[in-house]
């Protein structure tokens, strides 16, 4: 019988039916520590109370009534990511693919507006991945997602993720902007160095380029700071976020500088269910427990732990982990056995992980992950190598 549902994932055959906090309980009664939170989604964890009460709460009273209207709900959310950030206005979408499209569209926009419109061409990276549109798939150009959808969407040039010689030979006069992840995600839990993105903003400022972050997986939170690239002290120009901003609702959101957005006026662009009342109050309410005095630092202390005690791990079993990669609560074992058996084995022993790129299993807990969690991880993760290695 053929699957109702276009079979466009390999899916692996387990289905839960709740969460709590840093576990899954699957339908099967048995339960699972979470350490993929939905690809970094589930900021806050399963069934955070907070989260919950306001979605409930909200629920009662308004969903959606489009953007025709003011939404005070997503006025007030805009206001709090400016104050915390570099940017001057945001947009909402739904996704971090909509996210990409619209800083991508703000940059040629931006050019356009300040009496350039031959500059479109945007630098992306090797390695990146900025989504599943056809858009967002030609800036990555990974010719495994783009094989047969036809020609690319032109406008971008790639070139080596870190080669700051390499970009600065791929600039000419129809260059437009750079979009870079901090940390590329699917890409293998590749961190770029504080030097690497200033070199970055140097660039954008000596060319007048715009300095475009994909922030989708490394922000809100996730690196102990509320956006990545505040460890390197700089700017970006425009940035995309999602995943983590809605902690598990679909929201994304582009943010930008007031001179970047200058030309993003009344008709630009638009979204029928991006910034509705729901989906924004729930993103107030990550960023209520984002913000929390210590909530941060809580995060870097927790990541400080579980990195030393991966990083023993790898010492241990040098022919199953080769290094630890990554920043924060983003972190990525580089195997040198298949990532694939590797995390379906920790399946199998209780711990949920994601594979990415260069044989990387990648290591995402919620961000309210608790010291015993941690340990309860490692401890998975030691027994399962310690079989393997008798195996062998």
């Amino acid at each position: 019988m053929t699957d109702a549902v276009m079979p466009t994932y390999a899916r692996i055959p387990l289905a839960f039916e709740r969460g709590e906090g840093a576990y899954l309980y699957a339908t099967d009664g048995r339960r699972y520590l979470d350490f993929a939170a939905g690809i970094a989604v589930n900021a806050l964890g399963h069934a955070h109370p907070h989260v919950v009460e306001a979605l409930t709460s909200q629920a009662r009273k308004l969903w959606h009534v489009s953007n025709l209207y003011e939404i005070p709900e997503a006025r007030r959310l805009a206001e709090r990511l400016c104050a915390h950030s570099f940017a001057d206005s945001v947009f909402f979408c739904n996704s971090g693919t909509e996210a990409v499209e619209g800083v991508i569209k703000l940059a040629r926009k931006y050019h356009h507006h300040n009496g350039h419109p031959e500059r479109t061409r945007i630098i992306t990276f090797s390695g990146a991945f900025h989504g599943r549109s056809w858009t967002a798939l030609s800036a990555a150009n990974n010719p495994k997602h783009l094989e047969g959808f036809g020609p690319v969407s032109g406008g971008f040039d790639q070139v080596a993720f870190g080669n700051l010689n390499e970009l600065r030979a791929a600039i000419g006069g129809e260059t437009a902007a750079i979009l870079v992840e901090p940390i590329q995600g699917e890409g293998g839990i590749r961190a770029g160095s504080a030097d690497f993105l200033r070199g970055l903003r140097a660039v954008c400022d000596e060319f007048g380029l715009l300095l475009l972050f994909d922030e989708i997986q490394c922000g809100m939170g996730r690196t102990g700071k509320l956006f990545a690239h505040e460890w390197a002290g700089i700017v970006p120009d425009a940035m995309a976020v999602a995943k983590g901003l809605g902690g598990g609702f679909p929201l994304g959101a582009f943010m930008a500088s007031e001179a970047a957005a200058a030309g993003m006026t009344a008709g630009t662009h638009g979204s029928t269910y991006g910034g509705n009342p729901l989906g924004t109050t729930v993103g107030n309410a990550v960023l209520d427990v984002l913000l929390e005095d210590g909530f941060l630092e809580a995060v870097v202390r927790k990541a400080a732990r579980l990195r030393q005690k991966l990083e023993d791990l790898t010492v241990r079993f040098p022919a199953i982990l080769e290094e630890v990669r990554g920043q924060g609560l983003m972190l990525g074992l580089k195997c040198a056995v298949p990532n694939i058996e590797l995390a379906s084995r920790l399946r199998d022993a209780g711990l949920l992980v994601v594979p990415a790129a260069e044989n990387v299993v990648r290591i995402l807990p919620p961000l309210v992950v608790e010291d015993a969690q941690i340990d309860e991880a490692v401890g998975l993760i030691e027994r399962t190598c310690a079989r393997w290695a008798e195996a062998a």
